[in-house]
C-alpha cells in the first residue's frame, strides 16, 4: 500500500471544497496546494518511487498541460476548453483610428532611420510620442455612440473568462442545465476573489472565428440560460454572491431555440433573479443586447465598462426599423441613449468603471482590475444589507425606472412625450419625409455648385412653396394647441369690422394685437409641434436665401453678358476702329518710348480721342438703364489733402446720429400704429384699390413721412448740418487754390488724367462694375 509523508500541520482548516481526491494515486483528503508543496514517496518491497509536484507560474492560467505526470491528461484538464491561445491575435484598426495608426508608423518609420543611420533622433522621436499621446486622448475622450458601440465589439476586446482568470485566486467552472445540454456561449462557475467565494456566470464570446462558431458569436439557447438558472439557485442554497458579466448581441433567435422555450427561459430567469436571497451585481463589459442580456442583468447594481452599450435593439436594426437603412445607424445610436454616462443619468445603469485609452483591448490586464475593484467595492455595501433589505433594494432599482411621482411638475419634453399623439393634419407633411425630401434637394444644388451649373429652379419653387403650405399649417396647429385661437379669431372679427368702416384702426386696438402677438411669440417654444414647426420655418429661410441668390446671380450673369455684347458692338465699329487706329498712329509716329515724351499737341489729341471714346461708352451703358459715373484721380488726391481729413468721420458721425434720430421716430408706438395701419391697408387693398383706400393709403404715407421729417429737421441735427456745410464749403475753396496752382502743369494733369480716370457704373442698390 503506498504511503505518503507530510505534515499533519498542513491540513488545518481546510474546507471540504479545497480537497482533491483521487483514485488514481490512493491519495484521499489531501489539499491542492499541500501537494504542490509536498515531496512524498511510495514504497514497496521491491522499488520505491520519489516525485515533486510542479507549482505554476503565478500569471499562468489556472491549469498546465500536464500538472501532474501520474495522471495521464493532467488532473484538471477536463474542468474547461478555455486555454491561452497558441497565436496572438491581429491588431484590428477602426475607422476612427486610422490617425492614429498614421502617427504610430512616423513613429517607427523615425525609430527606423536613426537604427540605420546612427543620427540622434530622440527630438523627434519624443515629439511624435507626445502628439500621439494626445491624439490618443482626444480621440477617445470625445467619443461618439456608434464609436463606443464599435469599441465593445472590438474583436480583440477581452472576454468573460479572460477577466475571470485575471481576477479570481481560483476559479473552477461548472456545466450543463441538468436537461442534457450544456450551451458554450453562458459560462458559470465557482471562483474566490481575496478568499470570498462567489458564483460567476456570463455570455463567452470567441476570441477568433473557430471560437466565435464554437461559442454561437455569444448568442445562447434556452440550454444557457437554463444552466444559468441552475447555478443561481445552488448559489442561493448556499449562500454564494452572484457576479454576472453581460457581452451578447442577444438571445440566439433560430427556430429551434424558440421551439425549446427561448422566451419562456429568458421571463424564468427574470422573475428568479427578483427572489433570490444573495447580493447580486451585473458588469457589461461588451455590448448588453435586449433580453438575451436582462435575463442574467435583475441584479443589485449594474455596473458598465467605459466602452459597453446596453440597449433594447441595436443601432442597425432600429435604424433599419425607423429610418428604412442602416446607414443611419449613427443617428439612431444617439437617439437611443445607449452609453455608460447616458444610462446612468438615466439611473438604469449605477456605476462606469473606467478602461484604458484605446479600450479594454490596449491593457486588459488593468481593465481586469479596475473590475475586481468595483465587484469589492459593490459586495462590500451589498453584504452589509440584510435579506428583506436586499430584496427591496432590488426592487426599487427597477421599479423607479421610468417613473414619476405625482405633484411633481414635469419636464414639458416629457410631458409632450406622454401625451397622446393627435391625428396627422390633413395637408400636412410629416417631418420624416420632409427631411428625406429636403437632403435630397440639398445633394441637388451641392452638386450644381461643385458643377457650376444653375441649381434646378423648378424644383427649389416647389420646396418653398411646399414650405409655406406647411410652415401655416404648423402655425394653426400651434394657435390651436396652446388656447389662442378663440383669442385670435376674436381680435380677427374687431378689426374686420374696423376696416368696413373704411376709419384708421384705433390705437387700443393695435395695442391689443401687439399684446398678443408678443404673448404667442414668447410662448411658441411651449407649442407640442415647435421643433417641426422651427425645423421647417428654417428650411423655408435656407431655400429661400438660396432662391434669392440663385435669382441675383442669374440676373448678374445676364446683365454682364448684355454689357459685353453691347461693348463689342461698339468696338466693333468702323468709326471706333478708326479713332483707336489714328490714336496708336499719332503714338507710333511721335516715336516716344514712354508717355512722359510726347508733345503736348499728341497728348492733347489723345486725351480728346480718349473722352470720346468713354462718351461713346457712356451711352451704352445708359442704353442699359445704368448710371454712369466718371471718377478722376484728382478727387482722390484733394480728399488726401489736410482739409478733408476729418470730413469723412464728421459726415459718419452725422449719419449715425440722424438714423438714430429716425430709428427712435420709427420705433415710437404711434409710428409704429401708422405702419401696422398701412401695411393692412396695402394687404387689404391688393392690386387694384379702390379710390377710398387709395385715399387712405395717400394720407398714411403723407403722416409718416412728415413725422420723420419733422425729427430730421430737429433744431440740434440742423446746426451740425450747416456747420458742416460751412467746412466743406471752406475746404472746396481751399482746393480750387490748389487746383489753380496745378493748371499750368497741363501735362502732369492730363497724364494723371489719362492714367487714373476710370468709369463707375452703379445700378439697383448694392452693385457696381468698374
Amino acid at each position: 500500500m503506498a504511503s505518503v509523508s507530510h505534515s499533519p500541520a498542513a491540513f488545518c482548516g481546510t474546507s471540504a471544497s479545497d480537497l482533491l481526491r483521487s483514485a488514481s494515486n490512493g491519495v484521499s483528503g489531501i489539499p491542492l496546494r499541500t501537494l504542490g508543496r509536498a515531496r512524498f514517496s511510495s514504497k514497496t518491497k521491491d522499488f520505491a518511487v520519489i516525485a515533486k509536484i510542479r507549482k505554476g507560474k503565478k500569471q499562468e492560467y489556472p491549469w498546465p498541460d500536464n500538472p501532474d505526470p501520474n495522471v495521464p491528461g493532467g488532473i484538471l484538464s477536463h474542468l474547461s476548453p478555455f486555454k491561452p491561445l497558441k497565436e496572438k491575435p491581429k491588431p484590428v484598426t477602426l475607422d476612427f483610428e486610422k490617425p492614429l495608426v498614421d502617427l504610430e508608423r512616423k513613429i517607427i518609420d523615425v525609430r527606423k532611420m536613426a537604427n540605420e543611420t546612427g543620427l540622434d533622433f530622440t527630438d523627434q522621436i519624443i515629439s511624435l510620442e507626445s502628439k500621439y499621446q494626445q491624439a490618443l486622448k482626444d480621440l477617445y475622450t470625445h467619443l461618439t455612440p456608434i464609436q463606443r458601440v464599435n469599441i465593445a465589439r472590438h474583436p480583440n476586446r477581452p472576454t468573460f473568462l479572460d477577466h475571470v482568470f485575471s481576477i479570481t485566486d481560483k476559479f473552477v467552472e461548472l456545466h450543463g442545465d441538468r436537461a442534457g445540454y450544456d450551451d458554450p456561449a453562458i459560462v458559470t462557475g465557482i471562483g474566490t476573489i481575496d478568499g470570498k467565494r462567489y458564483m460567476f456566470m456570463g455570455h463567452q464570446k470567441g476570441r477568433n472565428t473557430k471560437e466565435n462558431i464554437m461559442r454561437n458569436f455569444g448568442m445562447p439557447t434556452p440550454h444557457g440560460y437554463r444552466k444559468a438558472l441552475r447555478m443561481m439557485y445552488y448559489a442561493d442554497h448556499h449562500g454564494f454572491p452572484i457576479v454576472t458579466f453581460i457581452d451578447t448581441p442577444g438571445a440566439f433567435a433560430d427556430l429551434k431555440s424558440e421551439e425549446l422555450g427561448q422566451g419562456e427561459a429568458i421571463a424564468h430567469n427574470l422573475r428568479t433573479m427578483f427572489g433570490l436571497k444573495v447580493p447580486i451585481v451585473s458588469i457589461v463589459i461588451g455590448e448588453g443586447g435586449s433580453g438575451g442580456a436582462l435575463a442574467i442583468g435583475c441584479a443589485n447594481k449594474l455596473l458598465m465598462l467605459e466602452n459597453a452599450v446596453f440597449y433594447v435593439a441595436s443601432p442597425e436594426a432600429c435604424a433599419a426599423i425607423l429610418w428604412k437603412t442602416a446607414k443611419a445607424s449613427p443617428k439612431a445610436a444617439e437617439k437611443l441613449k445607449i452609453t455608460a454616462s447616458e444610462l446612468c443619468r438615466l439611473q438604469i445603469a449605477d456605476g462606469v468603471i473606467p478602461e484604458p485609452l484605446g479600450g479594454a483591448h490596449a491593457d486588459p490586464s488593468w481593465a481586469s482590475q479596475q473590475i475586481k475593484n468595483a465587484i469589492n467595492e459593490s459586495m462590500d455595501e451589498l453584504t452589509k444589507m440584510d435579506t428583506q433589505e436586499l430584496l427591496k433594494h432590488r426592487m426599487l432599482k427597477f421599479r423607479k425606472i421610468g417613473g414619476f411621482q405625482e405633484g411633481i411638475p414635469i419636464d414639458p419634453k416629457r410631458k409632450i412625450n406622454m401625451k397622446k399623439k393627435d391625428e396627422l393634419v390633413a395637408g400636412k407633411t410629416p417631418v420624416l419625409e420632409l427631411e428625406g425630401e429636403v437632403e435630397k434637394l440639398k445633394q441637388q444644388i451641392s452638386k450644381a455648385k461643385e458643377s457650376s451649373s444653375s441649381p434646378p429652379e423648378l424644383a427649389l419653387n416647389e420646396m418653398i412653396e411646399k414650405l409655406k403650405r406647411e410652415v401655416d399649417l404648423e402655425f394653426s396647429e400651434a394657435v390651436k394647441a396652446m388656447g389662442f385661437k378663440d383669442r385670435f379669431s376674436a381680435l380677427r372679427e374687431e378689426f374686420l369690422k374696423a376696416n368696413s368702416q373704411n376709419q384708421l384702426m384705433h390705437p387700443i386696438l393695435m395695442d391689443r394685437i401687439e399684446k398678443l402677438k408678443s404673448e404667442f411669440t414668447q410662448s411658441l417654444s411651449a407649442a407640442p409641434n415647435y421643433a417641426s414647426l422651427k425645423y421647417k420655418l428654417d428650411m423655408l429661410k435656407e431655400f429661400s436665401k438660396a432662391k434669392s441668390i440663385s435669382e441675383k446671380n442669374s440676373k448678374c450673369a445676364t446683365l454682364k453678358q448684355e454689357i459685353n455684347n453691347k461693348l463689342k458692338e461698339v468696338m466693333d465699329r468702323p468709326d471706333m476702329k478708326e479713332k483707336i487706329e489714328a490714336i496708336q498712329a499719332e503714338v507710333l509716329k511721335s516715336e516716344a518710348y514712354n508717355e512722359g515724351e510726347l508733345d503736348e499737341e499728341t497728348k492733347e489729341s489723345i486725351v480728346k480721342m480718349r473722352k470720346e471714346i468713354e462718351l461713346e461708352l457712356a451711352n451704352v451703358f445708359k442704353s442699359l438703364g445704368l448710371d454712369v459715373e466718371v471718377v478722376r484721380s484728382k478727387a482722390k488726391e484733394l480728399s488726401e489733402q489736410s482739409p478733408f481729413l476729418d470730413f469723412k468721420s464728421k459726415m459718419e458721425n452725422l449719419k449715425e446720429q440722424t438714423d438714430k434720430k429716425i430709428n427712435d421716430v420709427v420705433n415710437s408706438s404711434d409710428i409704429k400704429n401708422m405702419i401696422e395701419s398701412l401695411k393692412l391697408e396695402v394687404a387689404k387693398a391688393g392690386n387694384k384699390p379702390d379710390v377710398a383706400t387709395k385715399n387712405k393709403i395717400d394720407a398714411l404715407e403723407q403722416q409718416i413721412k412728415e413725422r420723420l421729417s419733422s425729427a430730421i429737421n430737429s433744431t440740434e441735427l440742423k446746426e451740425k448740418h450747416e456747420e458742416l456745410k460751412t467746412e466743406i464749403t471752406e475746404a472746396i475753396g481751399f482746393a480750387a487754390g490748389l487746383d489753380g496752382s496745378l493748371k499750368n502743369d497741363n501735362s502732369k494733369e492730363e497724364s494723371s488724367k489719362h492714367n487714373e480716370s476710370r468709369v463707375e457704373i452703379n445700378f439697383g442698390t448694392n452693385r457696381s462694375f468698374a
